[in-house]
């Protein structure tokens, strides 16, 4: 069938490549000049199954009280008159029950494993270059309580299939002795080897050349303006270019817009819980012999990652809700080399840091919603948060499955809403 893909970020080139894969005929519509130009432009870089623990979760609510009023806190909310942020949040609150919160780890854990191995056997089918590592991930800690919740948020996830593993502080500096200088600082890591990291602008784009070869059509600086409906179904989708509107027509249409999936969803009576979560990067170009990391880390008390990438360092994290406001922060963006300083304080780079900021569509769950909308020939992949490079592969080919009448290899809570 004739498939309309709206959005060309990392999820949304990877459902295209899936649907042409499974003989679909595609067309991508996208606003930037090419694929990967928004969220999925300088992210962390992490293929993290182990970062499957949702925001949501029993412990977080102290600390975003502690948090309240802190310009560089992990997590920042600001709060003003916002109706769509205040039932966002009422929703967080809910999932932050214990039960959800396990539900929740064992549907990311479980889109995240079949993602990652998509991605794997991808690799093998294709050749993709996009500065990858199959080195695994570790998540270091600094404070006794913090690490103590890990583990025990590790042996869940271990249950669900995971190999992440505590380990000692001695362990985490033999992983990757680039924390020699922070090991006193340490109080133990959890490390998960099958984990990888990785340039998700770079592997959007080669994946975008991928799908062209195969026949998918990107339509590049073209904004989706609104989905029209007739006879309760999608009729076709109004777009703008640089000659003018246009409406295009397709048997089903795929809704991969990420934080502004809502918007176009909203005027069609479907009330998407996805919100946008503002994460910031800094990308550091090293100097020769930089005492850099070259295993991917998470900080898990400051929410912040760091990826090896070629020549590069990529730190990110943090998240601030704040509509749809894509203003640099200097207080948030000097925060993460601030951390970066302490962590490796003989860290040598060349030239100044380039940062970065991007919406995450958030839902309250950490959730996303892959599957059937509210209107038959309507498709949902969108809400990924900060694992949109780690369940693009998963989500784009369960999403070309339930699209082609097959039942997805994977027990996951697919949406239909």
């Amino acid at each position: 069938m004739r498939v309309l893909v709206l959005g060309a970020g990392v999820v949304g080139t990877a459902s295209a490549w899936y649907l042409a894969r499974a003989g679909h005929e595609v067309t991508v519509v996208e606003r930037q000049p090419a694929a990967g130009l928004e969220t999925s432009f300088a992210n962390g870089g992490q293929i993290s199954v182990s970062h499957a623990e949702p925001w949501a979760n029993p412990h977080v609510l102290p600390k975003v009280l502690q948090w309240l009023g802190k310009e560089d806190a992990p997590l920042l909310f600001r709060w003003r008159l916002d109706p769509a942020l205040l039932r966002w949040s009422l929703a967080f609150l809910r999932e932050c029950l214990p039960g959800r919160t396990r539900e929740n780890i064992r549907a990311i854990v479980a889109l995240a494993l079949y993602s990652r191995s998509r991605l794997q056997a991808l690799r093998q089918e294709v050749a993709l270059d996009y500065d990858q590592r199959q080195r695994g991930i570790l998540h270091i800690y600094t404070e006794g309580e913090e690490f103590a919740r890990a583990i025990a948020a590790a042996r869940l996830m271990q249950s669900f299939g995971l190999d992440r593993e505590p380990v000692s502080r001695e362990r985490c500096v033999e992983i990757e002795p680039a924390l020699a200088d922070a090991a006193p600082r340490l109080v133990g890591g959890d490390y998960t080897p099958s984990d990888e990291s990785g340039d998700a602008h770079k592997f959007t784009q080669a994946l975008a050349g991928q799908c062209a070869a195969r026949g998918v059509v990107f339509r590049y600086g073209t904004s989706v303006d609104r989905i029209a409906t007739a006879a309760q179904q999608v009729a076709g989708v109004l777009v703008s270019d640089a000659r003018g509107s246009e409406l295009l027509t397709a048997d089903a249409y795929v809704l991969a817009l990420g934080s502004h999936s809502p918007l176009l969803a909203r005027p069609l009576g479907l009330r998407l819980p996805v919100y946008p979560a503002k994460g910031y990067s800094a990308t550091l170009a090293l100097a020769p012999d930089s005492a850099a990391p070259t295993v991917s880390l998470t900080d898990d008390g400051y929410k912040i990652v760091f990826s090896r990438l070629g020549d590069r360092l990529r730190i990110a994290g943090t998240a601030e809700f704040n509509g749809y406001d894509l203003e640099l922060n200097a207080v948030r963006c000097h925060a993460l080399l601030r951390r970066a300083r302490v962590l490796f304080p003989r860290l040598q780079t060349a030239g100044e840091p380039e940062f970065w900021c991007g919406l995450r569509p958030a839902t309250p769950s950490n959730v996303p919603l892959v599957g059937r909308s509210g209107l038959p020939n309507l498709w949902l992949n969108t809400g990924h948060g900060t694992l949109g490079w780690t369940m693009a592969c998963g989500s784009g080919a369960a999403l070309a499955d339930l699209m082609s009448g097959r039942l997805p290899d994977i027990d996951f809570p697919f949406a239909a809403c």
